[in-house]
């Protein structure tokens, strides 16, 4: 099997690992630059920058049968592995072409979880010691691997994930019965202490060797088992106090096999749309200050696909609005639809200044479509906007949805 024909299969059967924020790229014309569809994707660096990376797989040849994965050892599908040489000169031709800043790398597990490892190590040690390569490297840790050969993983990568998989133990010896959830979250647990070590020991000694600098993260499933969105924000939650992850990343279920577990593939649509509400439940996690308990609830367990969770929860808390701008503090703010996190920073500005109107709010950033509901300046609504929480819900619907409800897309503030 040639090269390309490998990066063929295995790019593409990376495609399911989803810790980057796009896919695919095809730039033609010109040479400076020039990327390519297979295997070239986005993600972000510590400092912010988006940069172009390889995915790929080590091999899709896998010893485990987990009934949500294309991988799996009872799928007939076509196998293929690269030698950690092969791999390591692929990333740098790719990268003295301008194609590619960084490679993300994955395997399924071949032979065992040490002997996947040791392979990954072997690719990353080329790069790093032979190449000279100093750019971005992600790497997937293996579950159930030997702990030394993580900590050897993470010196090596900036950033290291290991998936969770499924959002319950349930689930995951239901589904894959081969993983059990301390495999899964015992090298989590290695990850976040090896980072906190060598952070501190940097604080001491500049020269001391780093750890993943750019943390760790983990993906889970949505749709291939029956959690609620309330029980997966709960989970997202938990993990980001306890291992102090940069992200949880959602990937909406495919259908690729037909296991009696799993939702029947005819007519299953993957729930893209869920795993959008979730991405949004989870900034609202991160940088909004809001806990799982205030979006979802045991007796509210699921998002509103009508609705983004922000809106939701605000539509849901109306006895918290109207909020003065020109006083309400830094959180207050946040919990506004419409005023994100550098809108609120700008309108603490600003106000240090001169009192805020409605026009000073705009050219702040505030999306006053949405915001006008909830919002009072100096006393202070706009002009001839009635509030009645059901012509609310029905405006914002129109706005964060056309497509779902397009019988409000006419609708003026008039009716309500």
């Amino acid at each position: 099997m040639t090269i390309a024909e490998k990066l063929t299969i295995l790019t593409d059967a990376a495609k399911y690992d989803v810790a980057c924020t796009s896919s695919g790229g095809d730039r033609r014309g010109g040479q400076l630059g020039k990327t390519v569809a297979a295997g070239c994707c986005h993600s972000f660096s510590a400092d912010g920058r988006c940069i172009s990376l390889l995915k790929v797989l080590l091999t899709n040849v896998c010893i485990y049968d987990c009934q949500y994965c294309v991988n799996r050892t009872s799928n007939d599908l076509p196998r293929a592995m690269f030698t950690p040489r092969e791999l390591a000169e692929l990333t740098i031709d790719f990268y003295r072409r301008n194609y590619i800043e960084g490679l993300f790398l994955s395997s399924a597990v071949v032979r065992s979880p040490d002997y996947t490892t040791e392979l990954m190590i072997r690719v990353l040690a080329l790069l790093r010691e032979e190449f000279g390569f100093t750019g971005y490297l992600h790497a997937k840790a293996i579950p159930g691997a030997d702990p030394a050969l993580t900590a050897r993983l993470g010196q090596l990568a900036d950033r290291l994930s290991v998936n969770i998989e499924l959002p319950s133990a349930k689930s995951l010896a239901l589904l894959a019965p081969d993983k059990k959830k301390e495999a899964i979250l015992d090298p989590m647990g290695q990850i976040r202490d090896s980072i906190r070590q060598a952070k501190a020991e940097r604080q001491k000694y500049r020269h001391a060797p780093a750890f993943a600098p750019a943390g760790q993260s983990t993906q889970m499933i949505v749709g291939a088992s029956g959690e609620s969105d309330y029980h997966i924000l709960k989970l997202s939650e938990g993990m980001y106090r306890k291992y102090a992850l940069k992200r949880v990343f959602f990937s909406a279920y495919i259908p690729v096999g037909t296991s009696p577990h799993l939702p029947s593939p005819v007519g299953f649509r993957p729930p893209l749309l869920r795993e959008h509400r979730l991405y949004q439940s989870d900034w609202l996690l991160r940088f909004y200050h809001f806990q799982a308990d205030e979006i979802l609830s045991p007796d509210l367990p699921h998002l509103d696909p009508l609705l983004d969770p922000k809106c939701a929860w605000a539509l849901n808390h109306l006895e918290q609005f109207p909020v003065e701008v020109n006083t309400a503090d830094y959180r207050t703010l946040l919990r506004v639809p419409g005023i994100g996190v550098v809108s609120a920073r700008r309108i603490l500005a600003a106000r240090q200044w001169r009192s805020l109107d409605l026009d000073s709010l705009k050219k702040l950033g505030v999306v006053l479509k949405r915001a006008q509901y909830f919002i009072t300046c100096s006393g202070r609504m706009t002009p001839g906007l009635r509030v009645r929480p059901e012509g609310v819900r029905r405006a914002l619907t129109a706005l964060e949805a056309p497509a779902l409800a397009p019988q409000y897309e006419q609708l003026s503030i008039a009716n309500f």
